[in-house]
């Protein structure tokens, strides 16, 4: 005990500096799983990913990325294993937001789709990214 009383600010750098080293996982763990539009370009162009649209049908219709599939998420258990057969190819999730992509990918990682992930931002960030949205 006298060894902790003396010591005590040797041990707090020593803390700090541990807790320093382990921030990085930490965050990067949180964000894992997401996407920026230009990372999902590039899913989307070499690695054939499939892009799944989980806001509501109207939402779908006043804009969507270009070939992308509409599943509303209370729809997403049942409809997506008939949608998306190939559970090794990367599968995009967004919405308006993003908000609900990102439990659209714990869904989809329940049912086995490894390489789930959520387009950052959602549409929104697609739009800022000048990238082409489509109307139904």
């Amino acid at each position: 005990m006298k060894f902790l009383i003396d010591n005590w600010m040797l041990i707090s750098v020593a803390l700090t500096a541990g807790g320093l080293l382990v921030w990085p996982l930490i965050a990067s763990s949180a964000a894992a799983g997401s996407l920026s539009p230009a990372g999902a370009v590039q899913l989307i162009n070499r690695e054939k990913a499939v892009v799944i649209d989980v806001g509501e049908a109207d939402e779908f219709s006043a804009g969507h990325v270009a070939n992308s599939k509409n599943i509303p998420f209370g729809q997403l258990e049942d409809k997506l294993s008939a949608t998306v057969k190939n559970k090794t190819l990367p599968v995009i999730f967004l919405c308006a937001s993003g908000a609900r992509a990102g439990r659209a990918v714990a869904v989809a990682k329940k049912l086995g789709y490894d390489q789930a992930q959520s387009l950052s931002g959602g549409l929104k960030a697609w739009r800022e990214a000048n990238l082409p949205v489509q109307k139904a």
